[in-house]
């Protein structure tokens, strides 16, 4: 089918655009290339070298004879928006077009107000533009397990069953956002769920857990393809950031006493969950929320399992507890569930040895690429 992955430049978003064209659906990206002016903007680079959108896009024609639609624009701008969904006539709209960094939301009123427009304002003007021209279309949107905080109850897939003065109701699942940016997302969820109960548009919401990894069988054809990793204190997140740090003798960075725990998958089950959802789309009026991750682990669990790997390759890897720049709860109660793209068919890759082994080996191929003044966090949640 016609697939239109918005965002298609970024981390989830090239791998994604790569797996479903590979796959035999006609695939177009739309990205703003606002991602790459961030890096310049906070003088951070990805670990691996990026080539410029339309190099990557040449090499996959080149190797496969698959060619991949461009819409350069930002779908902020609804008249920009809607000419390329006129052009392209998407059957379903992969939606990874947003900031997706926590610190970068908390760095100052500015960069949160970025992150709520861009977010907020982006989806609407998608919802609008279903509602209006393609009602059809099967909205499968990026959310986050982040949305839900750390409830002291298990933590179920977008709606709770409960009882109330004798009466049952079945509603969308409590929300205790940590960041600007995870409410930006909970904004989203709302608003999708309004556009499918009142409009009648199909969507998916896929509150994925912390990815980790870079391969994917088609981002692994050509270093030209090469996705992103990012180990930065702004968009690092925790598994890629401590193999880097591992690779280059750095140690590695744990929040406060580490206990923080979280959903975690590998990024080649980001792409196949994507292609679940798009293969099975939902009904018309139906909000579907899919928790997107395979294992749980606390960041403490993370550092050791980096530190072992890394010992059995000679590295020394020492770990630091440092003052936690959020304002979060080190030590609590996580129980999440996610059986819903299980049923689906997702067999995952859970994480190993062999996979860690895999990264680590990826961060110290390029590790003369880090700059190490950009390792240790920045941006404080505290006043």
């Amino acid at each position: 089918m016609n697939v239109l992955v918005i965002g298609g430049d970024g981390y989830c978003g090239w791998a994604t655009a790569l797996h479903l064209a590979n796959r035999g659906h006609r695939v177009g990206i739309m990205d703003s290339l606002v991602r790459r002016y961030w890096d310049m903007q906070l003088q951070v680079d990805t670990l691996t070298p990026i080539t410029p959108i339309q190099e990557r896009l040449r090499r996959w024609q080149e190797l496969t004879g698959r060619t991949i639609d461009l819409f350069l624009g930002d779908i902020t701008d609804y008249q920009f928006l809607i000419t390329a969904l006129r052009q392209f006539q998407p059957e379903a709209i992969v939606h990874f077009g947003e900031q997706r960094s926590a610190p970068f939301s908390m760095i100052d009123r500015e960069h949160a107000v970025l992150t709520q427009v861009n977010n907020v304002v982006g989806t609407l003007n998608i919802l609008y533009a279903m509602k209006e021209e393609f009602p059809e279309c099967h909205l499968v949107k990026l959310g986050t397990m982040g949305e839900y905080g750390t409830p002291n109850i298990d933590i179920e897939e977008g709606y709770i069953t409960i009882e109330h003065n004798g009466r049952t109701d079945t509603l969308p699942y409590p929300k205790q956002p940590g960041s600007m940016y995870h409410l930006s997302k909970v904004h989203d969820s709302h608003n999708i769920h309004f556009a499918c109960r009142i409009w009648g548009l199909r969507a998916t919401d896929l509150n994925q857990g912390v990815v980790y990894g870079v391969l994917t069988e088609e981002c692994g054809m050509d270093e030209a393809l090469i996705n992103r990793l990012d180990y930065d204190g702004v968009f690092g997140t925790a598994l890629n950031r401590f193999c880097i740090q591992a690779a280059i003798g750095h140690p590695l960075t744990v929040y406060g006493k580490g206990g923080q725990t979280r959903g975690f998958l590998d990024i080649r089950d980001t792409v196949r969950c994507i292609e679940l959802a798009v293969n099975h789309p939902a009904q018309s009026g139906e909000f579907r929320v899919f928790n997107q991750f395979t294992e749980q682990f606390s960041v403490a669990e993370l550092a050791h399992k980096v530190q072992q790997a890394g010992a059995a390759m000679g590295l020394k890897v020492t770990v630091n507890h440092l003052d936690n720049p959020r304002i979060e709860k080190e030590e609590h109660y996580f129980n999440a569930k996610n059986t819903k793209l299980l049923d689906l068919g997702l067999q995952p890759h859970y994480l190993s040895d062999s996979l860690l082994d895999s990264l680590l080996n990826f961060a110290i191929r390029y590790k003369q690429r880090v700059d190490h003044t950009q390792i240790l966090p920045k941006v404080t949640w505290k006043r």
